[in-house]
Parts: structure tokens; C-alpha cells; sequence
């Protein structure tokens, strides 16, 4: 049956390198004869500044009854001072589709690129998976005498046992199916007892389950240290939301930077959705200088959790020499433009 994405290009430099993004899919749906169909949705600030119109009504539904996976390209633009779009967009479909895991890949594919020194690829190549759906991010809590002098900020961070279990059982089966022998889970219970002492209960309980995998424990700035001093010992790290936010833009930079940095919000067996995580970066949208290869390898992330595992890996392999060659932007040192490197790798395919 013919696999059908929706495709949300966004703001900014988003729908640059949505363009990129889609011709490259276009190009392995034509070569290999892959049942592939996507269709466009202008949802973004334009639209918003326009119509009114964040997230249409009924677009969930609509996505869970006629898709199979949803790509965006990037939200945000300075028209709109409270991103009120971008949340709505962004947030409604992470949280009303249950996304409840956002897995980042964390692989340098040429060891230039790395900060630190003498750093072979494969010294870097980890996964990050966070909990996606509670935590800091969920948007409970409130002001009082806002605006005064005497002003209380209160923000919830909200962990229940069905979704650190649910995120822990991902991880260790993200582990056992890739066949990774070490899993770190990460949290601050040292100082934050209650939230994250559900962290602790539940994984003494879920790592008893997997007694393959060596599965260890690190406080999130020790861990943070560690990724920086001795990366190669990472396979999978699984934490909360924002530790996971912090963590694997950290883990970015180790490969390359967040042109590089792929992602996928996922609920295992459902729709899930996938995007690069650099923003839409207004002040470069338009002047075709936009690194697309985060919106590339986010497509092949959406290929092998569609079930095209081999066409994943093509592009992957694309990628890594595009930049072996120099075929890459400027922030990568190279000479090419947002559409010359998305016709390279089309081309390379």
C-alpha cells in the first residue's frame, strides 16, 4: 500500500530545506519504485498572519486516518512575537498524537567535524532517546502579581509511571533490536528525590527485564561531562524531556553541528512525525544558504521507521560523501548553496 506523508515545510529556511528534503525522497521513490505519496500543507506563520489558522481542526484525526507519517521542515518567525503558531503546530501534534519519543541520532560521519581531538566516525555513534510528552514541557503552572516586584513563578514538572515505563521499554528495546549492549539512563534525583526518584523506582524495575544490556545510571551533569570527555562509551541514553533537549544539542555539535542533527518524534506502530531540529533561522531563509542535511537524514529516519531500511541507509551514505567531497554550505567550510547540496545527493542516489 502506498505509504502517505504530510509535509509541513513551515517558516524561514524550513521551506528551503523541506525542498531538499522532499526532492531527495522523490528521487529514491522514482529509482527504487517505492510506494511513496506526499502532500503539501502551507500551516505556518504566513497562514497564521493571514487566516488565523494554526493547526486546522480535525487535523489530527485527519492524520491518524490518512497517514503514515508527517514531516516538517521548521516553525518560527519573528512576525508572530509569542511563536503561538509554532506551538500550536509543533506541540499540538507531539502531544495529541502521543508522541511520546524523540529519538536523535548522535553519529559523526566525518571525523573533521567533531570539536573534540582525535575523534575517529566511529567513536561518535549514540542514540538519544527522551521522553517527549511530560516533564518541564508540559505547560503546567502559573504567575502571581505578575509583573510586580513581589512576582511567584511556579512551573510543573510533571512525570507519571505509564510514561517514564512506556519511554524506558522503548529504549531498552531500541537496544535489544540494534543489538547495543549499553544503555544509560540519565536523571537528577540526587536533587530533585520525588520526579525523578520515579525515574530510579521504575528503572531498577524495567533493567531487570533486559539483563542483556548493561544498563547503567548518571546523573545528567555528570553525564553531560562525560559525552564530551569519552563519547565512545554511549549507545543509548534515555532521560526526560529537557535533559533530553539540553543533551542531545550537546551531542549535535559533537558531530558536526545542528545542520546535521536529525530527528523523530515517534509513537511506536502510529503516525509519527519527523524534523531537523535547527530552527527556521530567519535571518538566513531566502539567500539559499541553509544546510538541508538535517532535513535529508530526517527523511531517512521517516524511510526506516516506514519500513525502508536499505533506502535509509542510501541516504546516509549520501550524505557522508557529500561531505567527504566538500559538496556541503558554508557552515560546514563548503562552497555549495541549500539546493546545490540537495541536487548532489539526488544526484549521488
Amino acid at each position: 500500500m502506498v505509504k502517505r506523508i504530510a509535509v509541513i515545510p513551515g517558516d524561514g529556511i524550513g521551506v528551503e530545506v523541506t525542498v531538499e528534503a522532499t526532492k531527495v525522497l522523490d528521487t529514491l521513490a522514482k529509482s527504487r519504485k517505492l510506494p511513496i505519496a506526499c502532500v503539501r500543507f502551507d500551516w505556518g506563520a504566513e497562514k497564521y498572519l493571514r487566516e488565523g489558522i494554526t493547526l486546522p481542526a480535525g487535523a489530527l484525526d485527519m492524520f491518524r486516518r490518512e497517514f503514515d507519517a508527517v514531516f516538517i521542515g521548521a516553525l518560527g518567525d519573528p512576525r508572530v512575537p509569542d511563536m503561538k503558531h509554532a506551538a500550536d503546530i509543533l506541540l499540538g501534534i507531539r502531544f495529541g498524537l502521543d508522541l511520546y519519543v524523540n529519538q536523535r541520532p548522535v553519529k559523526l560521519l566525518d571525523a573533521r567535524l567533531c570539536p573534540l581531538k582525535d575523534r575517529k566516525e566511529g567513536d561518535i555513534d549514540f542514540v538519544i532517546v527522551r521522553e517527549n510528552t511530560e516533564g518541564l514541557y508540559v505547560g503546567m503552572g502559573g504567575n502571581f502579581k505578575r509583573g510586580t516586584l513581589d512576582e511567584v513563578a511556579v512551573q510543573e514538572d510533571v512525570n507519571t509511571r505509564k510514561g517514564v515505563e512506556r519511554v524506558l521499554v522503548y529504549a531498552f528495546d531500541y537496544a535489544r533490536k540494534h543489538n547495543l549492549k549499553r544503555l544509560c539512563m540519565s536523571d537528577k534525583s540526587n536533587a530533585l528525590p520525588f520526579g525523578h526518584g520515579l525515574w530510579q523506582r521504575t528503572f531498577a524495575e524495567v533493567r531487570e527485564r533486559y539483563p542483556e544490556i548493561d544498563s547503567s545510571h548518571l546523573y545528567v551533569d555528570t553525564l553531560a561531562m562525560e559525552m564530551v570527555r569519552n563519547p565512545a562509551q554511549f549507545k543509548v541514553i534515555v532521560t526526560c524531556n529537557m535533559f533530553g533537549d539540553i543533551l542531545s544539542d550537546l551531542g549535535a555539535e559533537l558531530q558536526g553541528g545542528l545542520g546535521l542533527a536529525p530527528s523523530a518524534n515517534l509513537c511506536p506502530g502510529k503516525v509519527s512525525m519527523f524534523e531537523p531540529v535547527h530552527g527556521s533561522a530567519p535571518k538566513y531563509a531566502g539567500k539559499n544558504l541553509a544546510n538541508p542535511m538535517a532535513a535529508i537524514l530526517s527523511v531517512g529516519m521517516m524511510l526506516e521507521n516506514l519500513g525502508f531500511a536499505e533506502e535509509a541507509t542510501r541516504i546516509e551514505s549520501a550524505v557522508s560523501e557529500a561531505i567527504r567531497q566538500g559538496k556541503t554550505t558554508p557552515d560546514l567550510a563548503g562552497p555549495l548553496g541549500t539546493r546545490e547540496v540537495g541536487d548532489w545527493i539526488s544526484s549521488r542516489l
